[in-house]
């Protein structure tokens, strides 16, 4: 059996992709890189919001991010990451 600290670990990335704004989010960054700026645009929600769930995704681990000027771009650490969920998601 894994040790706890692994288990939490890997249960706090399971509650990053539990929530429908995340798991939106991943799938609009599925198409390529964005700005923070068109992620708020799209999900038709205030910045902070976006944000926090931004950086709950980062810290997960799914997102890679680099700044450019005052604009955040952010896209999907792994490509596979929407494959995955997809196919984790289909046989439930």
């Amino acid at each position: 059996m894994p040790a706890d600290d692994v288990l939490y670990g890997n249960a706090d990335v399971i509650k990053a992709i539990a929530d429908p704004t995340r798991l939106k989010i991943l799938h609009l960054l599925k198409h390529g890189e964005l700005c923070v700026c068109e992620i708020i645009t799209v999900m038709e929600k205030p910045q902070p919001t976006v944000s926090h769930h931004l950086n709950i995704l980062k810290k997960a681990g799914f997102l890679k991010w680099r700044k450019e000027g005052v604009w955040v771009h952010y896209s999907l650490s792994n490509p596979k990451i929407i494959d995955m969920l997809n196919e984790l998601l289909e046989n439930r």
